[in-house]
């Protein structure tokens, strides 16, 4: 995916939880040289930046406090006798008034970047046909840890690698794993073994993947998933979904360690992946939609149709009569449900999500609650569902988290653009080099300049035309400072309808054709 990636809104967290044993409390001033990042190689270069990243969300989280009970927010920050009830405002404060700090603490994650990225190349240089199989014992036979590809050519694992002729997998694996790192300089290199590119987050609760490459790749990759002794037990063949793609459709390979393998953004510990709901394969799945879209007053019936997606996923495509929540990361469900809570009182809920690793913990949050008479999950998620019914009653195409954007399953074009509200589901990044939203904008408006996500942008980018010398803009939006971060439903919510028609909305999309509104499309997420 582009720099944009729904990745970064995990950045802070992986800055936090990969160098979470480092001490970052020396009181021992150390003062940086200015020309520091400069005499960094380009390698450094992008360590420096991730290391100051990690300083500033270390200082950031020292100032937590708890919230007041009766707020949605779990929590707020205090810092220099002044209390921030968000987290711009504590942003910007310790941006401005810390400087210093952020500066001496960088210092030392650059020491421990140095050190990690030392522990890796000696895993590359204990046996260059297998990596790993030396190095990584931990009480394990490493033969299978590894794919033999010393009968097959280079250009085979290469090959084949764009969206014509590759493919991407997804997958994911809730288990209990004793040593995270160890599975991360596993999976670093089982992945540049392969020529694979993507995302893998991992935990002491499981594993979640997204790569993408050849399909012997993908093939080979499944293969050693499937035969090794930590999943064996816990994964099938078909838990692994694939469409097509490949390598390029991530920017590089992203392997890392989390507290959770989807950020909820509440511990393993306190909701855990054990108790979820009822998982129903597409086929049940289906008869229950079905049975829920047949009844005659959908208003008063005890089932909610349950996406659980953001809400840029749900607007290009989505299951007919669902409730979608305007919400911009999963991490925002639990304080949605919280918020809502009355809703879900006595009702079946049937939720959906992508490939259903949301689903597993937002289920489980939701049946903690004790309100809801059962919930249901989709098992394997959208995905499964579209294989096996593509022109069932989904209708639009599948957001995914990677270049494509998108996978289309049926014909079904259930979004506007955003500028003139002709029919339209394919989003781009907006124009203005420091926003990163997504914006639906037709080839016609696009011909006519209108490729921002809102009037806010558009002016940032003319100004940035006019004096590419200016100093760049920092992210400020009007279409992410005009959304609710929790939105409250009200108890009688409105359906979305059960048409696949476009529909033209005023409140979401803007208003009729000829009139020019600003888009309300924050910031992607990978949830």
């Amino acid at each position: 995916m582009p720099s944009s990636s729904p990745d970064q809104e995990d950045d802070l967290e992986a800055c936090v939880l990969r160098f979470s044993d480092l001490d970052l409390k020396s009181t021992s001033l150390i003062n940086p040289s200015s020309s520091l990042k400069a005499e960094l190689d380009i390698s450094t270069k992008k360590k420096y930046s991730f290391a100051k990243k990690k300083a500033f969300a270390l200082l950031v989280k020292t100032k937590e406090v708890p919230a007041p009970p009766f707020e949605c927010k779990e929590k707020w920050w205090k810092c220099c006798q002044q209390l921030f009830t968000d987290q711009t405002s504590i942003h910007r404060h310790v941006a401005t008034q810390h400087a210093d700090e952020i500066c001496q603490e960088t210092v030392l994650v650059l020491k421990q970047l140095a050190a990690t990225s030392s522990t890796l190349k000696s895993l590359k240089s204990t046996d260059q046909r297998h990596p790993v199989q030396e190095a990584l014992t931990h009480n394990h036979e490493v033969s299978a840890w590894l794919p033999d590809i010393s009968c097959t050519s280079p250009d085979e694992l290469i090959s084949g690698q764009d969206s014509d002729d590759g493919e991407v997998l997804l997958y994911y694996c809730y288990c209990d794993l004793e040593d995270p790192a160890w599975i991360c300089a596993w999976q670093t290199a089982l992945c540049q073994h392969l020529h694979l590119t993507g995302k893998v987050r991992i935990a002491t609760e499981g594993i979640n993947g997204t790569v993408g490459g050849s399909k012997l790749a993908i093939r080979l990759y499944v293969e050693i998933m499937l035969s090794c002794p930590m999943f064996k037990d816990y994964l099938c063949k078909d838990d692994f979904k694939t469409s097509k793609g490949g390598a390029c459709c991530f920017p590089e390979l992203r392997v890392g360690v989390f507290e959770e393998i989807v950020p909820m953004g509440i511990s393993p510990k306190k909701v855990s992946y054990k108790k979820p709901g009822i998982h129903l394969s597409p086929g049940e799945f289906h008869k229950e939609v079905e049975k829920y879209l047949s009844q005659a007053n959908q208003e008063q019936s005890d089932t909610i149709l349950l996406d659980c997606r953001n809400f840029y996923e749900s607007k290009i495509g989505r299951f007919q009569g669902c409730l979608a929540p305007d919400i911009r990361k999963f991490s925002y469900f639990p304080s949605y449900v919280d918020k809502n809570l009355e809703l879900f009182k006595e009702k079946r809920v049937l939720m959906y999500c992508t490939g259903g690793i949301r689903c597993e913990r937002g289920s489980a949050y939701l049946k903690a609650k004790g309100v809801c008479k059962e919930v249901f999950q989709l098992k394997g998620g959208i995905h499964k569902y579209l294989e096996e019914f593509p022109d069932g009653f989904y209708k639009g195409k599948l957001f995914v988290f990677d270049e494509r954007y998108a996978l289309s399953f049926n014909n079904d074009i259930v979004s506007d653009c955003s500028y003139c509200g002709a029919p339209w589901d394919q989003y781009r990044l907006c124009s203005t080099p420091q926003c990163r939203q997504l914006v639906l904008t037709c080839p016609t408006c696009q011909g006519q300049g209108f490729t921002a996500c809102c009037i806010t942008c558009q002016d940032k980018g003319s100004r940035q035309a006019a004096s590419p010398g200016q100093s760049s803009f920092k992210e400020e939006c009007e279409c992410t400072a005009r959304r609710p971060r929790v939105p409250r439903e009200p108890l009688q919510w409105e359906r979305i309808p059960s048409s696949a028609e476009p529909r033209l909305s005023v409140d979401e999309d803007g208003p009729c054709l000829g009139e020019r509104p600003h888009l309300d499309l924050p910031k992607p997420s990978q949830s």
